[in-house]
């Protein structure tokens, strides 16, 4: 089993890390891309995030219907910062069998090598990288020389379409009273709406 691992703040979810991961299901030739909202990420700890249970209820209703995206909620039951190794290698354990792949953005690859332990990240699971089309490939160099060159066999890049969303961007959309349709799915819009979510007041309990 080829299983693909994608976490982020989500924050909220929109269209771009719905291209993201079915690029990356497609090329890897995933069976499964299990969502990993993160509760408390240890790079974003400066901005206060949206309940970790509303920003899996997005994750849910945006990926409802693809039969190979699946939420999973296991680090909302750990307490502190969610570490990626530590997720890694939870998974890892429960099934020793399962081909392991790490989603991400070309934002993110940047900031990998002061991650915890990316060494042991790459140890467990293939990273993948996804880069707009049109934009230059990932620089692996620096990641190459804190680990090692066998970290060059685990690491792919994967090109995805062009899509100028970000989820900073639709929260400021939001606060303004601007329309975030087709940036987000109908369901994600919904949600956002309900529950008061990015105008600065108090969210509404579930």
């Amino acid at each position: 089993m080829k299983l693909g691992l994608y976490g982020g703040t989500f924050d909220p979810v929109h269209v771009g890390h719905l291209l993201l991961a079915e690029a990356c299901r497609q090329a890897c030739g995933l069976n499964e891309v299990r969502w990993l909202p993160a509760p408390v990420p240890p790079h974003k700890q400066e901005r206060e995030l949206t309940p970790e249970r509303l920003r899996a209820d997005m994750v849910k209703a945006a990926i409802a219907g693809h039969e190979a995206f699946k939420l999973d909620r296991r680090e909302a039951k750990r307490a502190g910062p969610s570490y990626t190794v530590e997720t890694l290698a939870e998974v890892q354990a429960e099934l020793p069998e399962a081909e392991l792949f790490f989603l991400m953005g070309a934002d993110s690859l940047a900031d990998f090598v002061t991650w915890r332990d990316p060494a042991g990240i790459l140890q467990r699971a293939t990273v993948v990288v996804a880069t707009r089309a049109g934009h230059a490939p990932p620089d692996f160099g620096p990641i190459i020389s804190q680990c090692g060159l066998s970290a060059a066999s685990r690491l792919r890049a994967v090109t995805m379409p062009e899509i100028g969303v970000a989820s900073h961007a639709l929260r400021d959309d939001v606060a303004a009273g601007r329309s975030i349709r087709y940036q987000v799915p109908r369901a994600v819009e919904c949600l956002i709406k309900e529950h008061g979510l990015y105008r600065g007041g108090e969210y509404q309990k579930l």
